[in-house]
């Protein structure tokens, strides 16, 4: 009567039952804010406008790597807080930690900022560890517990902090941000962008430490990785965005949204260009999305979470496939 499931079925199985009890509790915890659960389009003109993103095509269209474009049309539209929990597909991503068809939480707040989504965080780890009654994250023997007060760290800071790097100095430096790095032992080569360099060193010197102990939001990028988000108006060579770390692990990635039209066309251009130099693809604009952004964007702040690996850190597994139903 089995002969359909996956082979190690029984197995993950109470991964699979505390998958559910996670998801349950998700919804409940934005329901009681009054956010309405939305069901957007997966099938997209435009996929995402990140060039390091690859979308599965579908005739002429894609499968959306995330839901965001139609729910900010939401927000236009007047609908002040929304979710939505749904598959996702990204090309060429699978490993312990990537499978190309996932499951995302997203949501958005009109007249709020990134500050407001940090504390949607910890309501969400706290009441999804409370679901399974544990105490903390785990990850190959990393910890994280969400209930002791949690780190909140600018990209500076731990440049500053991990690398031993001052990153003001070299922000529009690339020569000098080349060298500097590799005086700290992390090989770089000729043709490295800024960008390249400092995704290095967030994987070598930084990202592994995050999170461990207590959850980690690691704030305020640089501008070159703005996507979707607004400047800092305090100091615009920053973006108000986070990332959300446990265990080491990414978890959220959030913004503070851009609403201004001209300028999130000129980063689409920006991105595309890119992605045809390093790719040889492009994907077509969402003039709707364009015309959403014209007629009027509130402010507001979104963000989308993993939640297969929200499960894996509560369940304690290794690796994505688990915490999978096939």
């Amino acid at each position: 009567m089995s002969w359909w499931l996956p082979h190690n079925f029984a197995e993950k199985r109470h991964f699979l039952e505390k998958r559910a009890r996670i998801i349950k509790v998700l919804r409940k915890l934005l329901d009681v804010q009054d956010f309405i659960e939305v069901e957007t389009p997966a099938i997209q003109v435009c996929p995402t406008i990140d060039a390091h993103i690859h979308a599965f095509k579908v005739g002429e269209q894609y499968l959306h790597t995330s839901p965001e474009f139609d729910m900010k049309k939401l927000l236009v539209a007047g609908m002040p807080k929304i979710y939505q929990i749904c598959h996702v597909f990204r090309k060429g991503e699978r490993s312990a930690l990537h499978s190309p068809e996932f499951t995302m939480l997203e949501w958005y707040r009109a007249g709020a900022d990134y500050n407001a989504l940090m504390d949607d965080c910890v309501d969400i780890l706290r009441g999804a560890a409370d679901s399974l009654a544990i105490q903390k994250y785990t990850y190959k023997g990393v910890i994280s517990d969400p209930f002791k007060e949690w780190q909140k760290i600018s990209v500076c800071e731990a440049f500053k902090q991990y690398a031993g790097i001052d990153l003001f100095l070299y922000l529009n430096d690339l020569n000098g941000f080349s060298k500097v790095v590799n005086e700290r032992g992390i090989r770089v080569i000729a043709s490295d962008s800024w960008d390249d360099i400092f995704h290095a060193v967030m994987a070598q010197k930084i990202e592994p430490y995050l999170g461990a102990g207590i959850p980690t939001v690691l704030y305020d990028y640089p501008l070159s990785m703005a996507s979707l988000s607004r400047k800092k108006p305090e100091d615009e060579r920053f973006a108000e965005r986070f990332e959300l770390y446990v265990c080491g692990v990414e978890l959220a990635n959030a913004f503070s949204e851009l609403t201004d039209a001209a300028e999130q066309r000129a980063r689409y251009e920006s991105e595309m260009a890119l992605k045809q130099k390093l790719y040889g693809e492009t994907y077509p604009a969402d003039e709707e999305f364009f015309k959403a952004l014209e007629h009027g964007m509130p402010d507001s702040a979104g963000i989308a979470l993993g939640v297969d690996r929200l499960v894996m850190l509560a369940c304690g597994a290794d690796n994505i496939s688990d915490v999978l139903w096939a």
